[in-house]
């Protein structure tokens, strides 16, 4: 039994070419607008000033900076395989196609983790904010099913009730898995109305806000260290390890390789350019908010409306929390699409079964996956308390990070020549640059949470060595698949072409058979003549001997 059995580059670009059962309906700009949507979430609400306040002061933008640097190595990495290898899996099938099934079943199981927990933390906040918008429009939302069981709510009357019940959670759940079936394009077109809302809500913000800057609040730019990780250098190091959580999200881009129009092309435009276009957005904002707001009276739940207060601009505290709605809304569209389509390419592999990975024949989304997912998470986000959902959505993202740093080594060493539209940039720096700056922030989380994920790969490893090793489409395969016979030809650089252009090729490619077939028949047909003329010469000659005989 080898457990680290591969599937090869050219066998999965294979199955990207012949597996048309999702369907493919993304371009570049779909793909940036989901990266946005999946960043842009309560980092831009709620950590700008918590960093601001305990760790970076002024120089909180140079901790946004520093972080997006740290993630635009990931990115480059993943920008590599997701237009080398686009298929649904993400993590998982790069894993699959260098470090083997055991290495790809580890990351695919801590993704449904990621993915999950990452969507049950987000309704639940997606929960308070809604509450609260509720509650200024004069609409007071039952307590009791606000909030998780045993939670205890203060009610609009003064008085605190034990909830029993996080419905407004489960409904947004509900909402999304209900979006995810109907179709990818829809999905899709939702979330590019809700990204634009909440970036109108940010890009209001930064214009309306900037004439109360006043630059005294700037200085020190680096308050002077008061401890380890407060102020000073230390500081910002240690508040860019915070907010680079803030940039959690764009590898979600990744598990929708399978229904771009262009994987090649777009899925390096789509990560990269949701990271660069978010990590400006964040920079400009903390930066607004730090020159408004003296960065000691930061550390706020609510950062934003705050400094929007100090700026005369008391009216757009109701913006911003539709802003920070429509900013989770499309978080947990993302994570939600991202878990479905992880379970999809893990069942194709037979590591799960065969169900998970069934097709609906009108929508052509893996509406099976989506719907269980969708129940299993609107129940956890109805009954968890948000700071136990919270604390292992990071790590497993993190680990993502070092598989996939490692695999684009790997694959470099071991298939140096392979075709690749798009190749990360000094490899050889970037891709150990992004696995030692994700486990870095590994190593800094706590021990409660490493504990926890390792209870959560003992139950992998169960399920794994129950089902999935023996169903497994490579059990039996020492080694990587390749197909048999002569070594392929290089994929064509936009082998994804959209049904008119494939059904205009189809045509051009008949043309050229019916006229080869005509030439072909018209040269055998010479030649049949001619082998007849001369069988009735040669027959015509045998006579006149046999006459000249008798």
């Amino acid at each position: 039994m080898n457990l680290f059995r591969r599937k090869s580059v050219t066998e999965l670009q294979a199955e990207a070419l012949t597996d048309h059962s999702l369907k493919r309906a993304l371009g570049a700009l779909n793909l940036t607008l989901l990266g946005i949507g999946a960043i842009i979430g309560t980092g831009i609400f709620v950590l700008t000033g918590t960093v601001a306040a305990l760790n970076s002061g002024p120089a909180v933008v140079l901790s946004f900076a520093l972080a997006g640097v740290a993630s635009i190595f990931a990115a480059l990495c993943y920008s590599e395989f997701a237009s080398l290898v686009p298929m649904a899996g993400s993590a998982y099938t790069y894993g699959y196609a260098t470090l083997g099934e055991l290495i790809a079943w580890i990351i695919g199981w801590d993704l449904v983790l990621e993915y999950a927990l990452g969507a049950v933390t987000v309704a639940i906040g997606w929960s308070g904010y809604f509450v609260s918008l509720l509650h200024d429009f004069g609409v007071n939302f039952p307590c009791a099913l606000s909030a998780a069981r045993g939670t205890l709510v203060a009610c609009h009357d003064g008085t605190q009730v034990a909830a029993v019940f996080n419905l407004p959670a489960a409904i947004i759940i509900a909402i999304v898995t209900t979006l995810l079936v109907i179709g990818i394009k829809e999905s899709a077109n939702v979330n590019n109305v809700i990204v634009f809302i909440k970036g109108a809500v940010v890009v209001l913000f930064i214009i309306a806000a900037a004439h109360a800057i006043n630059p005294a609040n700037w200085h020190p730019f680096i308050p002077p260290a008061e401890g380890t990780g407060k102020y000073g250098w230390s500081g910002v190091m240690a508040g860019a390890g915070i907010v680079f959580f803030a940039y959690i999200g764009f590898d979600a881009v990744s598990t929708a390789a399978q229904e771009a129009k262009n994987p090649q092309r777009d899925m390096p435009i789509g990560i990269i350019g949701s990271l660069l276009i978010c990590t400006v957005l964040y920079i400009l904002v903390s930066g607004i908010a730090t020159g408004v707001v003296p960065y000691r009276e930061l550390n706020v739940p609510d950062p934003i409306a705050v400094a929007a207060d100090r700026a005369g601009l008391g009216w757009m505290s109701t913006l911003i929390k539709f802003g920070a709605i429509a900013g989770l809304s499309s978080v947990i569209l993302v994570m939600l699409l991202g878990q479905s389509r992880v379970f999809y390419s893990m069942s194709r592999d037979g590591l799960l079964p065969p169900f998970v990975n069934r097709v609906h024949p009108k929508f052509q989304t893996p509406y099976i996956t989506s719907i269980v997912t969708g129940v299993v998470v609107a129940f956890f986000s109805a009954i968890l308390p948000i700071r136990d959902a919270a604390s292992l959505v990071s790590i497993g993202t993190l680990l993502a990070f070092v598989i996939v740093s490692i695999g684009i080594l790997v694959l470099r060493v071991r298939e140096p020549n392979l075709p690749r539209v798009f190749r990360t940039p000094a490899v050889g720096a970037v891709a150990p640059l992004g696995a030692l700056s994700a486990l870095y922030l590994m190593v800094s989380l706590s021990g409660r949470t490493w504990a926890r994920l390792g209870i959560w790969f003992v139950i992998g490893m169960v399920v794994y060595f129950a089902y999935g090793v023996r169903h497994s489409r490579l059990a039996g395969v020492s080694g990587p698949t390749r197909p048999s016979g002569p070594p392929p030809r290089p994929l064509p650089a936009v082998p994804w072409a959209p049904p008119e252009r494939r059904r205009r090729g189809a045509s051009a490619v008949s043309r050229a058979c019916r006229n080869l077939t005509k030439r072909v028949r018209s040269k055998v047909g010479l030649w049949q003549a001619t082998s007849i003329k001369r069988l009735s010469s040669s027959s015509r000659h045998e006579l006149e001997r046999r006459s000249r005989s008798a």
